[in-house]
Formats: structure tokens, sequence, C-alpha cells
């Protein structure tokens, strides 16, 4: 079991810059981590995801170059640095937890976090 606590996100101008940070207490080690988001209307959506040792991520085509995920395993964190934004970015994010799988499908993913709102002013 795990439970996952978010910070981060709130308003911002396109341009600028945001880190999401998902905290995780419970059963942690050896968890892959995912950032999804959601936009009004829209089906949830794969941003990126991260393994226990940070080795290997894999980041959405639609964001990559912009979104970094990373992680600090003695602060059981996760976090996702958003750059360049834009007013496409407005959706609410979820940080996700999965003992098994480090991908983009939504359904692999056991735990979730409560989400936070990013929105970006043009």
């Amino acid at each position: 079991q795990e439970q996952l606590v978010q910070s981060g996100g709130g308003l911002a101008q396109a341009g600028g810059s945001l880190r999401l940070s998902c905290v995780a207490s419970g059963r942690t080690y050896g968890s892959y981590m995912g950032w999804f988001r959601q936009a009004p209307g829209k089906e949830r959506e794969f941003v990126a995801s991260i393994s226990w040792s940070g080795g290997n991520t894999v980041i959405a085509d639609s964001v990559k170059g912009r979104f970094t995920i990373s992680r600090s395993n003695a602060k059981d964190t996760v976090y996702l640095q958003i750059d360049s934004l834009k007013p496409e970015d407005t959706a609410v994010y979820y940080c996700a937890s999965s003992m098994t799988y480090n991908g983009q499908a939504v359904e692999m993913y056991t735990w979730w976090g409560q989400g936070t709102q990013v929105t970006v002013s043009s």
C-alpha cells in the first residue's frame, strides 16, 4: 500500500516553468512512478514515468524536450519539471505508482495522488 501526496502547480504564464512534487509513503521500495494529466473533457494522458533507480525514464512525445521526470528515493519524492509552458499544458496533473510497470498504460498503475491543477495563461 502506498499513499501519494502531491504539491506544486498553480497558475503560470506561457514560457515559464513549474515543478510538481509527489511524496510517497508506505511500501515504496522498488516502485515505478509516473505522471499523467487530464484536461477538461479529455481522457487521462501519460506524461512521463521513471524506474526505481531513475536510470530508465519514458517521456511522452508530446512533451519531450520540455518535461523532465526525476526522483529522490532518499526523500521518497518524484518530481516533474515543466519548462517552456504552453496553454495546452493546462490540466490536472496526477502522479501514480506501480510496483511492476514503467510506461504509458494508465491501468498498470495502482496508487494515485490527489491531483494538482496547472493553469497556463497565454
